[in-house]
């Protein structure tokens, strides 16, 4: 039996969330709480397996509360967070500082779309309680509450110059073949592309394209944070703009991610279709695209994520000469989309989510 706290200051959040948590009969909610302190008290008194997690509260807020159990009992936390911008920015810091991941609520208590979330909140608690944070000791997890202390602008110092020089020292001699780099993510995506992007030089050689599934209003505040501690520059995408090397685009939330191969240029596409994907970004659409408009000069990259969004894409591009890299089992938040790729024979290499950075400017030259 899975064990749930629900802290929310919201009565009707705290029943919702219960209700549809208690239809599982694997789910157990062992206890609520109406503001952080009572929150900490709760989980110290029941040891949950998960917590969900409320952002703007009384007494103690979720963010402060989430520091408190990163510090002292780390389990996995879920941020319900509002479709806001102010709620993503909240909800990236979160993630920051050691949430796995959030679930969104509507700002409105008569509202019904909060059923809308009821069947990924089940699936997610399920899935991070099985990891049991085994991808965070408590150590790196109190190093990272340090460091999210800090302001934004310092957090490309989080990667450590060993860890950069080793990126820059990583590129080889020879002939570049790739220059285009396609990833795909999914639950546990924000740390784990800022790990990744934040490790990568100014110059780095290639543009960057990054299917992210999280809400519109989240994609724009992601990528100013990602451009915040990084080398490279990071924007959400624009339809039409010219693909350049050392940019990362992020694919604007419910909108695919394409390119479209001009004779001097790339150009980014942001488009609706196809509108019946299951995700919108979709990894899968943005490796097919990636597929048939630049073939082998393709590196798609699959990270931390529920589902097996990208296996399908990632089959093109493969057969097209493309190159893949899935991160590793034992750094995933959820090892979804990774094991597809991994399990259907696809993934060139499977790689820890620190060594990542590296082996992406490695694999331009193979």
């Amino acid at each position: 039996m899975i064990k749930v706290v629900v802290v929310d200051d919201s009565a009707f959040m705290r029943k919702a969330l219960s209700t549809m948590l208690s239809k599982d009969p694997e789910i157990e909610v062992v206890a609520t709480a109406r503001d952080g302190e009572e929150g900490l008290e709760m989980i110290r008194r029941h040891q949950p397996d998960v917590v969900t997690l409320d952002i703007e509260m009384p007494r103690m807020d979720g963010l402060t509360a989430l520091r408190h159990i990163m510090m002292e009992m780390p389990r996995p936390v879920l941020m319900v967070s509002s479709l806001t911008t102010e709620g993503a920015e909240a909800t990236l810091k979160a993630m920051e500082l050691g949430a796995v991941d959030f679930i969104p609520k509507q700002l409105s208590k008569v509202s019904l779309d909060i059923v809308k979330i009821e069947d990924d909140l089940r699936a997610k608690v399920k899935l991070i309680a099985r990891r049991r944070m085994s991808h965070l000791s408590r150590s790196s997890l109190s190093a990272r509450v340090r460091a999210a202390g800090t302001a934004p602008a310092a957090g490309a110092a989080q990667a450590g110059p060993a860890t950069e020089r080793a990126v820059r020292s990583a590129r080889p001699g020879g002939s570049q073949t790739r220059d285009l780099v396609a990833i795909g993510v999914s639950t546990g995506g924000p740390p784990a592309v800022q790990k990744v992007l934040s490790v990568l030089p100014k110059d780095f050689p290639a543009g960057i394209l990054i299917a992210q599934h999280m809400p519109a209003a989240f994609t724009g505040p992601f990528a100013k944070r990602l451009d915040s501690v990084c080398q490279i520059t990071v924007k959400e995408a624009e339809d039409g703009e010219r693909l350049q090397h050392g940019v990362a685009y992020v694919a604007p939330g419910g909108k695919h991610l394409r390119i479209d191969q001009k004779v001097s240029r790339i150009e980014v596409r942001v488009v609706e279709e196809p509108r019946e994907a299951l995700y919108k970004p979709s990894a899968s659409v943005l490796f097919d695209s990636v597929a048939a408009g630049v073939g082998r000069r393709g590196l798609g990259v699959v990270l931390t994520g529920m589902g097996s969004d990208g296996l399908d894409g990632m089959r093109v591009l493969k057969a097209k000469g493309g190159r893949a890299l899935a991160q590793s089992d034992s750094t995933c938040v959820v090892y979804g989309m990774p094991k597809a790729i991994v399990d259907a024979g696809l993934a060139d290499e499977i790689v820890d989510i620190d060594d990542m950075g590296e082996a992406i400017l490695l694999n331009l030259y193979k």
